[in-house]
């Protein structure tokens, strides 16, 4: 009588298991986010260029103007809090969020994640700036209470938000393990990212459009770039497990 297979379904010795499969998955998901935010953005900028777009765009900004041409609607303490609430998505102050970042990263000693965290930030500003200057869309013919240089569409306070505050929720969430603290972290990003958004609408320094297409571009880069610093880091893992 032969002895039964006990073997079956074990792997050979000196055999290693390959995360290869796991790994996709984890970037498929993503990968298809990206590529609808793209899809998205082309579509509006493709309206935009139309001028499908202005009806909808000067309705919500009547609407913010429903008192004053001259003014947003709401007391002056919401106009100064308005002002201060989109500074947060300024070059300097988000510098400062990158630079706080990376430091961070380089005291945990990850170098690599830095230095993608840098190009990532940069990389979206330097999009932004292509696409500004692509489509060289007029701002609102609106009295500004706060001071612009740049072209309109899409909105590079949106986008650079999007980018900075995703990437760090995202960096946040990734080096903590429990799920509230997760869920908290990409929660402040969310809010960040509509906050200062929606301050550039109620400024009238941006169309509503403006600010969709920055979230749709921005959100659409921050995933991207997390997404292959992934790959990258379990790429390196496979290769030390070899």
């Amino acid at each position: 009588m032969s002895e039964p297979v006990r073997n079956i379904g074990r792997r050979p010795p000196g055999s290693h298991y390959s995360p290869l499969p796991s790994t996709l998955s984890r970037i498929t998901g993503p990968g298809v986010l990206v590529a609808w935010l793209f899809l998205g953005f082309g579509i509006l900028a493709e309206e935009v260029l139309e001028g499908d777009t202005t009806k909808f765009d000067l309705a919500v900004m009547s609407a913010l103007r429903a008192s004053d041409p001259d003014y947003p609607i709401g007391p002056p303490w919401l106009q100064e809090a308005a002002r201060d609430v989109t500074s947060v998505g300024s070059v300097v102050f988000l510098g400062f969020v990158l630079l706080a970042g990376v430091v961070y990263l380089l005291l945990i000693h990850k170098r690599a994640l830095a230095i993608w965290m840098a190009v990532a930030v940069v990389g979206g500003e330097l999009l932004g700036t292509i696409l500004k200057l692509s489509f060289n869309r007029p701002r609102p013919e609106i009295p500004h209470v706060t001071r612009v240089f740049t072209a309109s569409f899409p909105s590079g306070h949106a986008m650079l938000s999007a980018i900075a505050f995703l990437t760090v929720g995202a960096l946040l969430s990734h080096a903590n393990q429990e799920l509230r603290l997760k869920a908290y972290f990409m929660s402040i990003a969310v809010f960040l990212t509509v906050a200062v958004a929606i301050s550039r609408v109620y400024l009238a320094v941006h169309y509503p459009t403006d600010v969709l297409a920055g979230w749709c571009i921005g959100s659409g880069w921050a995933i991207l770039c997390w997404t292959v610093a992934v790959w990258f880091q379990e790429r390196s893992k496979r290769g030390l497990a070899t």
